[in-house]
């Protein structure tokens, strides 16, 4: 069961008030004589010129209150002000600090890396339904025959072949080797439960048994306050991507490229993002 996670449990929520008190007035509750108003309803978006904040002025004109369905961390320059872009960077990267459990234990297992290897590879994970067909396919019989999941059909072969899919851990081994990274490499998992567990991981382990697992540096009293807690997992693993000496990804979702941006902005730390459709027809042949 995933529990909601507050915007409070996650990041540090004076801090991101106090940041940005220059620039936007944060309010931690609607005024009571605006609680009532009606709504709009609005999903930000990245790749927008200026236009998109004109539509936005509009909107704001037209109703007191804004619902903002889904926000998106990407940044993007195009042509906008520089004033504008420094207020996005300022509220993805300098206004967010993390909640002090998290920090806390960011802390402890950065510290055992660098400790245990000065030096270690950040890898996120998604999976490949491809490659798990025979443990998904209880979930793919649900999405099946469920009517709001079923959006569209996807032959997974086409997909994979074209490379839309995540690369599997076997494809992610042997590109690190042939990239030259050495098998004494360390390498922290930034990812849920993986689905396969030892199956899935032993050929991996077989190309670089340095694997580092939250649960393998920090205790179970520490990783209860997050169990249940999918937002603060992320979290957590996102810091430790951040501050990674490099980042790699089987593939390049929103996670992804939230850290790759950070990265960009603390100052261009080595990130790579394999090209999907290349590898996998190495691989397939």
């Amino acid at each position: 069961m995933n529990l909601h996670s507050a915007f409070s449990d996650i990041f540090d929520e004076f801090h991101f008030i106090t940041s940005l008190q220059e620039d936007v007035w944060i309010v931690k509750e609607l005024p009571k004589e605006l609680e009532s108003v009606p709504r709009a309803r609005k999903h930000f978006t990245s790749w927008a010129g200026m236009t998109y904040y004109e539509e936005m002025t509009q909107l704001w004109n037209d109703h007191q209150v804004i619902h903002v369905a889904k926000s998106d961390s990407r940044l993007a320059n195009n042509n906008l002000p520089l004033d504008i872009q420094r207020l996005r960077c300022r509220a993805l990267y300098h206004a967010p600090r993390f909640s002090t459990p998290i920090e806390d234990l960011r802390k402890k297992l950065v510290e055992w890396l660098r400790s245990h290897g000065g030096k270690y590879i950040a890898l996120h994970l998604r999976e490949n339904i491809h490659a798990l067909l025979d443990i998904y396919s209880h979930f793919l019989f649900l999405r099946e025959n469920t009517n709001h999941w079923k959006i569209k059909k996807n032959d997974s072969v086409e997909q994979r072949v074209g490379g839309f899919c995540p690369l599997t851990l076997k494809e992610v081994g042997i590109f690190l080797r042939a990239l030259g990274y050495p098998q004494s490499t360390l390498i922290y998992i930034a990812s849920g439960e993986i689905y396969g567990g030892s199956t899935h991981l032993s050929e991996f382990k077989s190309r670089f048994p340095n694997l580092v697992f939250k649960d393998i540096v920090a205790t179970p009293e520490e990783l209860k306050g997050l169990a249940n807690h999918a937002s603060q997992t992320a979290a957590l693993d996102y810091i430790i991507s951040v501050e990674s000496d490099v980042f790699v990804s089987s593939y390049s979702g929103n996670m992804a490229r939230a850290v790759e941006g950070h990265r960009r902005f603390l100052g261009h730390r080595k990130t790579i993002t394999p090209d999907r459709y290349f590898s996998s027809c190495l691989i397939l042949e």
